[in-house]
């Protein structure tokens, strides 16, 4: 008989796995660590029983955390800052642009990154990168002193309780205005609008980054394994808009291999369903 793991997304639906094996398990100064190994997804982390990423579908969060305001920002991006990301899946993506010359990736549990490079070694294997500087503390205490540093802020958040919950808040989204070049971008995981519960924190996030930034869309994904599958993500500028000003002949130049993005997709992704529109305007307005 397999052990299983399982989730709750709502007091009556959740998602479950049959677990071939567990691998590791600790509990850190912040969280509990886990990391699992099942036959359909692989190896998969999670923190405090909540599902972090899997081998099987990781490739579609990062390739959408990063190569969406990549493709908008093209060369001009030298420094880069990552919050939480721990695992190294963000970082991993970054490091295939090589006119990137700094990536400073905030993590607050420096045993999530230790865990992540013995286990998940495909998703951590460029934190070793020369580029990259791991710094652990705070994100939001790192951030406030911080200005006019990055040209790239992609916020990588546990779900907005425990740990991540003040890199939800309106006072972080204005350090993170505050850090960016006047050019820059911010890109951060916007919860799933589907659920009630998980889209009331999706509004909650909107509407402080909405009061932050000029100009702040939404853009989607499907991730198998996390609620709903239908997960969002922001992109917030001081004026760069992430469809008009996308360099698609630019990125496509580059010739990265990806196994989700491309610049189609890209357009597409930043056309909303009607009840997500409605969702994320109830909150604009207010």
């Amino acid at each position: 008989m397999h052990l299983t793991f399982t989730e709750m997304h709502t007091p009556t639906v959740g998602l479950q796995i049959a677990v071939d094996r567990q691998l590791y398990t600790e509990q850190s100064d912040f969280q509990r660590i886990d990391v699992f190994e099942c036959e359909e997804f692989g190896r998969f982390l999670t923190l405090d029983g909540y599902m972090m990423l899997t081998e099987r579908d990781e490739f579609i969060y990062h390739e959408m955390m990063v190569h969406v305001p990549l493709a908008v920002l093209g060369e001009r991006v030298r420094r880069v800052l990552v919050i939480g990301g721990g695992d190294g899946g963000c970082v991993r993506e970054l490091t295939r642009y090589d006119h990137i010359d700094r990536i400073d990736l905030v993590e607050i549990d420096e045993r999530v990154v230790a865990v992540c490079q013995e286990y998940l070694p495909s998703v951590a294997c460029k934190l070793t990168d020369p580029r990259v500087h791991l710094l652990y503390q705070d994100g939001l205490k790192y951030i406030r002193h911080v200005e006019d540093a990055y040209d790239l802020i992609i916020i990588d958040s546990t779900d907005p309780f425990g740990p991540g919950e003040g890199l939800f808040t309106m006072e972080f989204y204005g350090n993170c205005y505050k850090a960016l070049k006047a050019d820059g971008v911010l890109v951060n995981q916007h919860e799933s609008p589907f659920y009630k519960g998980d889209a009331q924190a999706c509004q909650r996030a909107h509407k402080n980054i909405v009061h932050s930034f000029e100009l702040s869309r939404v853009y989607q994904a499907h991730i198998p394994t996390y609620p709903s599958g239908h997960w969002l993500f922001g992109f917030s500028s001081r004026g760069i808009h992430p469809v008009r000003d996308l360099k698609a002949g630019w990125w496509n130049s580059l010739g990265l291999e990806t196994r989700y993005y491309n610049t189609n997709l890209h357009k597409g992704a930043f056309y909303l369903p009607n009840y997500v529109q409605k969702l994320l305007e109830k909150v604009e307005e207010t």
